[in-house]
């Protein structure tokens, strides 16, 4: 029996007129906790940190993390180096913008909808995921924009929407 290939993790970061839009559409004003899951190179964090809110970026890969640490020194950014499924949610109020990665998205938006603490969340999730989650949730989940594929700089295999939880 032959083994099973490597599970590979699909990284597909907005392009930064992309990141803007999505900040900007976004309830998040100064002051602000929000979290960030899977931050990537900081195409959210970056314009969210320029809002004025205090950022969680969590992100999994190494490098990344370090990097995002190197260039947030001092700020008020925190990069926490953890798989999205073990980030455990701030005990006070927070909003969610964020890329998150694709695998496990109904998971965690189920864990999202538990959190009482919870004030929005937006996430860019793929366009079928996005009706799934709509269809499955339509009292708590609005749609919002469409994204193109060329929204993203690798992009992903199909569009992607994001999905508002208020």
């Amino acid at each position: 029996m032959a083994a099973a290939p490597p599970r590979r993790w699909g990284w597909h970061p907005l392009e930064p007129e992309w990141a803007e839009r999505l900040v900007a559409s976004s309830p998040v004003t100064r002051g602000d906790v929000v979290v960030d899951l899977g931050a990537g190179d900081g195409a959210l964090t970056c314009p969210l940190a320029r809002t004025g809110c205090r950022v969680l970026a969590v992100e999994l890969h190494a490098g990344r993390a370090a990097a995002l640490r190197e260039r947030y020194a001092g700020s008020r950014v925190a990069v926490i180096q953890l798989d999205v499924v073990d980030f455990r949610w701030p005990g006070h109020p927070f909003r969610v913008v964020a890329n998150p990665p694709y695998a496990g998205i109904n998971a965690l938006v189920r864990r999202l909808l538990a959190v009482h603490q919870l004030r929005s969340a937006d996430l860019v999730v793929a366009e079928g995921t996005a009706r799934g989650l709509l269809r499955r949730h339509p009292a708590r989940l609005e749609p919002g924009p469409r994204m193109p594929r060329e929204a993203f700089r690798h992009p992903p295999p199909t569009p992607a929407r994001v999905v508002r939880i208020r």
